[in-house]
């Protein structure tokens, strides 16, 4: 995953959201051999359930500012946090960039060049590679559209619970079989259209950052656009069959190799107390039956999550004053925590969507929209037994081929609390009792602690001054 300045492409980023999925039957290069115009692409490797990860939390941050809009996400697992620590130093570093300013505080990123794109945007998502045994993998997958270039770069990382030690994606060979896997590597690329004799003699095993294995055991190697070749030649793919590779690999690659294709099922790198968050138990008594065109209603909603310990924190607070809002989940963080999902239901909540990986839906096609919202609607269900009806566009972006992609309903906001950017919760909790009036429509996110922690003083406040907390569906039902 290099550090470059990019452009955007529909094409890519079709590719992104077709891959961040940790229950996808899409692996990240089978998605990226598609977009490049592949006759035929190696085995996908095999799904992973990220239930099954004791302790896993999702580490989610975005921003709704439609002039410089970002969002990231990487996965937290217990006893692998020297790869977590890896891959938060590549995510800060990426957003640093991208929001970035010079000595003089003039901005440096988000845009600002001169070959920049009109509309800028950074997303970073994830997907699994593997979690079984004592091996995990897992791959990032950036698109940033802030100047010329494809937009999209992805790095794995890797993690060896026998050693307590994360591994480069160059670790999965033995140090002395290198100059023969290098070598191959090579003579493949050298026959590629669109590689740089230069770049490739010059390739080093540092230089590779994306390899993994599919399901039948081959090593597949990604390279960013301009690693390899001419810029327009776009991304590369490597693939080395599983009889060659095999005997290059180091002890901890036989291992990769041996739980990606026939994974134990269970996760174990030796991390000590992985306890599971306690799930909110709150049950809804009964229908609504709230008559907002005769009294004063709010509708309190909340994006990004399910987070965990956030989200069952919020689920307390709102029982305690028996206050009904509406969640617009993540499609990634739903696969992840579908017992958050389901305890939002129980309490009587509204469940919406919010995209699988937070894209800006106008940059995308129609069948890439679909994607998002469909994935999304599909993994809402099956936490909760109940599709969604309505959207949430990720920063409010919405048009007219967005809402023709999707029999969702899209849903904005009439109050922006910006506790994405001021992290106060008594900020936040007076911007919702000074703004905020009847029948409005309110935006929050469960992703943020000060955020939830704002919540017990909005709703003591405004239920002292009469006013009752309703999903947005029921709010639009009874007006």
């Amino acid at each position: 995953m290099r550090k470059v300045t990019l452009f955007p492409s529909l094409l890519l980023l079709g590719s992104l959201s077709l891959t961040t999925a940790c229950s996808t039957t899409h692996s990240a290069g089978s998605a990226t051999a598609a977009a490049q115009g592949a006759t035929a692409s190696p085995a996908a490797a095999p799904t992973v359930d990220p239930t099954r990860i004791k302790g896993l939390t999702i580490v989610n941050d975005s921003s709704n500012d439609r002039s410089c809009p970002w969002a990231t996400s990487y996965p937290s697992v217990p006893g692998a946090e020297a790869a977590t620590a890896a891959m938060k130093k590549d995510v800060d570093s990426y957003l640093a960039d991208y929001l970035g300013t010079d000595a003089a505080g003039q901005s440096t990123g988000c845009g600002s060049g001169s070959g920049a794109s009109q509309v800028p945007e950074l997303n970073i998502s994830f997907v699994f590679l593997v979690a079984s045994g004592d091996v995990l993998g897992v791959r990032l997958l950036t698109q940033d559209h802030t100047g010329t270039g494809d937009g999209l770069s992805t790095k794995t990382y890797w993690y060896d619970g026998a050693a307590h030690a994360a591994v480069a994606a160059s670790g999965l060979v033995a140090d002395g079989s290198r100059p023969a896997f290098l070598a191959a590597v090579k003579a493949q690329l050298k026959q590629r259209e669109g590689s740089d004799p230069a770049l490739v003699a010059g390739l080093r095993a540092a230089d590779i950052d994306d390899a993994s294995f599919t399901s039948d055991g081959a090593l597949k190697l990604s390279f960013d656009r301009g690693t390899v070749g001419v810029p327009a030649g776009g991304r590369m793919t490597v693939v080395l069959p599983r009889a060659t590779v095999t005997p290059w690999l180091s002890a901890f690659g036989r291992r990769a190799q041996q739980q990606t294709v026939k994974p134990g099922g269970t996760l174990d790198l030796g991390a000590t107390g992985t306890p599971t968050a306690a799930v909110p138990t709150e049950t809804a008594s009964g229908t609504d039956t709230t008559d907002c065109a005769k009294v004063k209603c709010i509708a309190l909603t909340f994006d990004d999550g399910p987070a965990v310990t956030y989200t069952a924190t919020l689920l307390k607070y709102l029982a305690q004053y028996k206050a009904r809002v509406t969640f617009f989940t993540v499609g990634q963080n739903v696969a992840a925590h579908p017992e958050l999902v389901r305890a939002e239901a129980r309490a009587g909540h509204e469940v919406g969507n919010h995209s699988w990986s937070h894209p800006d839906l106008t940059r995308l096609t129609t069948a890439q929209v679909k994607q998002q919202l469909d994935r999304t609607s599909a993994a809402i269900k099956a936490a909760t037994g109940t599709a969604p009806t309505l959207f949430r566009p990720p920063y409010g972006a919405v048009d007219a081929q967005v809402k023709a992609a999707t029999t969702l309903s899209p849903v904005l906001w009439d109050v922006d609390t910006e506790d994405w950017k001021y992290r106060d919760a008594a900020k936040v909790a007076r911007t919702v009792i000074d703004k905020a009036s009847r029948n409005d429509v309110v935006l929050m996110h469960d992703i943020h602690p000060t955020s939830v922690a704002a919540v017990p003083e909005i709703l003591k406040t405004l239920t002292a001054e009469g006013y009752r907390f309703v999903t947005v569906s029921h709010l639009r039902a009874t007006l």
